[in-house]
């Protein structure tokens, strides 16, 4: 459905609001349910998926897609032109997943074509007040990021990381499943899988064991988990030594073979170059 200076079209859904001083550009196409509030602006190629919500004076342009129910607060900005001096106008994307909630003045950039032309949020993820989210960024679900965090292009962060208050994240930087990072740290190396850092530049501070036992992991794979820690942080060991003694020490569960997934396997070149924190 595409809907045209703020005017709902006679084949709008009934549940679908739009309000008069709204302005949605020809060729965006709304779900079911859609509202839309006060001075809010929708690009040309913006796709809003069922129950998507709107708030007044926020725009969302570019080639997006909002998955079903997410909520956005007033003033966010979706689908901006990257803060990439090397971007160009190419047609690159965001696209965000289901029941995610993005607070006031989030703003969340388009990929670039150096990047792979995408940027993605998983789903039911909460980005509180000023989050910012570069242009490559690969997010997974469950994440919570404070207010003011924010992140350079190209970071991948892994499901039900936690981000703390004005902590920023270098570009090309991995976060692994369940990280926590502290308020106010400056992340310039990837952070593994349940590892908590803090400080500038930020440093390897235990596990998130708090976060471990909230998702119900089981005593055991909690244990795993604190054997390669203590393997790669406090056994004086280099980061290949410590991952042949994970491999071969640990006993194997799903929490230690990601840990060492993340070890031994950077995703690029670039990854390889930031290292491991430690």
């Amino acid at each position: 459905m595409s809907i045209n200076s703020g005017e709902v079209q006679e084949s709008a859904p009934a549940a679908t609001f739009i309000h008069p001083t709204a302005l949605v550009e020809k060729g965006a196409e709304l779900g079911v349910g859609v509202r839309i509030g006060p001075y809010a602006l929708i690009g040309a190629k913006v796709k809003l998926d069922d129950g998507v919500e709107i708030s007044a004076h926020c725009v969302v342009n570019g080639r997006t897609q909002v998955g079903a129910r997410t909520k956005v607060w007033p003033f966010a900005s979706l689908g901006s032109s990257p803060q990439d001096l090397k971007y160009r106008g190419e047609d690159s994307q965001l696209i965000i997943g289901s029941d995610n909630m993005i607070r006031e003045y989030v703003n969340i950039s388009l990929g670039t074509e150096g990047g792979g032309g995408l940027t993605q949020l998983g789903s039911a993820n909460l980005l509180m007040v000023y989050t910012h989210i570069a242009h490559d960024c690969i997010i997974a679900d469950n994440c919570i990021f404070a207010n003011g965090v924010s992140l350079g292009g190209h970071v991948a962060v892994a499901s039900s990381a936690v981000f703390g208050g004005h902590c920023a994240v270098h570009q090309f930087v991995r976060i692994g499943t369940m990280a926590m990072l502290a308020g106010g740290a400056i992340v310039v190396q990837d952070v593994p899988p349940y590892c908590t850092v803090h400080g500038n530049h930020a440093a390897p501070h235990g596990l998130n064991v708090v976060g471990m036992r909230r998702a119900k992991l089981t005593n055991a794979e909690i244990s795993a988990l604190k054997s390669c820690y203590r393997l790669l942080y406090q056994a004086n060991l280099s980061l290949a030594k410590a991952s042949e003694q994970i491999a071969q020490t640990v006993p194997a569960s799903a929490g230690r073979d990601e840990f060492l997934y993340f070890l031994m396997n950077p995703i690029a070149e670039e990854k390889k170059q930031r290292g491991i924190c430690r």
